[in-house]
Order: structure tokens, then sequence, then C-alpha cells
């Protein structure tokens, strides 16, 4: 199955208020543009009609804001990716922010059934003065079940790019008894149940820094996490047994730097509350 969206923004010449531009979207993806009280933005939901995702299957998402719009996208629940008997999942984003511009990218869980087989790959690409604050979590096993996953493929990559210039790239692989090594090893994943990333880039992304690691030493006990700048991008980390554990923390640094960053209210959309 080969499924698309395409969304992108652009602000009014006459209000400057931002509004939608382009959409194309092929099954399974369609966009939902529901009015999100208190989130002072356009919001993009990502669903899929097919419930999840199977081996073979290629996912294309493209979201674009242009010059001095701003907009989030997010999807309307946690992702499913079944096990498969071989072919891999692939699924492609590309992230797109012009001049001025500031777009918020955060999904809620991608959830890797036992023998699932992602990989998957998140471009960004940013003008000089363009801003993201773009993450994802990720669910090893369905942790209900008390599933874990003992084998499959992960191969997860982030690139970010400025002005065309690689700034920060990061990747995630592990397949067969190196993956289930990685999950395990003290000095990896550690017998994680979940991941978060969460990433900030643009002007005086660097200085959010403190702010977000205040917010990490609160009401974190069951929840191992840090945060670093490099190359002037602020990256936040999160491991821990279950997703619920890491979700509040990671509301609360997206919703607070949303804030600082953009003067935005520090509000979450009406689904990610459960």
């Amino acid at each position: 199955m080969n499924g698309g969206l395409e969304i992108g923004f652009d602000a009014c010449p006459r209000s400057g208020r931002t509004r939608l531009a382009h959409l194309h979207q092929q099954a399974p993806f369609r966009a939902l543009f529901p009015l999100c009280t208190g989130m002072d933005l356009p919001v993009a939901v990502a669903t899929s009609t097919s419930g999840g995702f199977a081996g073979g299957d290629r996912m294309d998402i493209a979201l674009r804001v242009g010059i001095t719009a701003a907009a989030v996208g997010t999807a309307q629940a946690a992702e499913k990716f079944y096990r498969s008997t071989g072919a891999d999942t692939e699924m492609n984003i590309r992230l797109a922010v012009e001049a001025g511009g500031w777009l918020e990218w955060l999904p809620q869980e991608s959830i890797l059934f036992n023998g699932a087989r992602l990989k998957r790959q998140v471009e960004i690409a940013l003008s000089s003065d363009g801003a993201i604050l773009a993450g994802d979590i990720l669910v090893f096993g369905r942790r209900a079940r008390g599933e874990r996953m003992d084998y499959g493929l992960i191969h997860d990559q982030w690139r970010i790019r400025i002005e065309g210039r690689l700034a920060w790239a990061d990747a995630l692989f592990g397949e067969g008894d190196d993956l289930a090594g990685a999950l395990r090893h003290p000095a990896a994943l550690d017998n994680a149940g979940a991941s978060a990333l969460l990433v900030h880039a643009g002007p005086g992304a660097a200085k959010h820094r403190e702010l977000v690691r205040e917010l990490l030493a609160v009401g974190n006990a069951p929840v191992r996490c840090a945060a670093t700048c490099v190359n002037g991008i602020l990256l936040v980390r999160w491991l821990a047994a279950e997703s619920i554990d890491i979700r509040p923390s990671f509301a609360r640094v997206w919703t607070a730097l949303r804030a600082a960053a953009r003067n935005l209210s520090p509000t979450l959309p009406t689904f990610w509350h459960h």
C-alpha cells in the first residue's frame, strides 16, 4: 500500500493570518483541520484509515509552512506498525519552513509490534530564520500485552538542514539480534519500553536549554531524560518503561517551548489529553 499526504500553509498577504494553500491526500492518509481551542494556530491532523501499517507499505508525508506562516501538525492517535513477514515499512516525512515561519510537528506515539520492520526518514529544511519544534515517541512492543521487541528492524533517521546545509543528523538502527541487544543493553536503551525525541531549531533555540532542563527535573522519577544543544539546535530525549510515563514531561516541554519561543499559549491539542 502506498499512501501520501501533502499540506502547505501560507500567510494571507492582507491579514497576515495563516491559511491552507495546498492539500493532496492519497489513501490511507487523510488530513483533518479541527478548531483546537487555545492553540492560537491552524492545526493539521494526519489520520490513517487503515488502522496501522504493514510490511511493504510506503508512506510519504510533506508539510510546508510558507513565509511568516505558522501551523501545527500532529496525528489523531498513536500509529501502529504491525509485525512483518520480511518486507520493510517505509515512511518518509519532509518538513519545510520558509523565512520567518514556525512549524510544530508532534504526532502521537509510534507503536512497534514485535517483528515490525520500520524504515523512517525525517527530513527538515529550514530557512535561516525559520523555526521548528518537532518530535516523536517510539514504543517498543505492545506494553499492555506484555510484549517486547525481540526481533525486527528499526532504522529511524533524522536530518535538519538550514539554508541547504546539514546542521544535525541522527539515526537509530538495529536489526535482528543487534536490535534486541540494543534494546536490552544497559549502555544502550537498558530495557526501556519507550523513547522520545524533541528537537527545536531556529533563531535563539539554544537559549531555552536551561528552561528545558528545569522542566525535566520536575516529577520525572520513572523517566530518564536530558537536554543538550548541537550547532544551536536544542535536543531533548526521554527513556522510560512506558510511554505514558513520558507523555507528561514531553507535553510540559512542548508547551513551554511554544510559549517561550513564539509567545503562543502553553496548550496541547484536545486529543493529546488522555
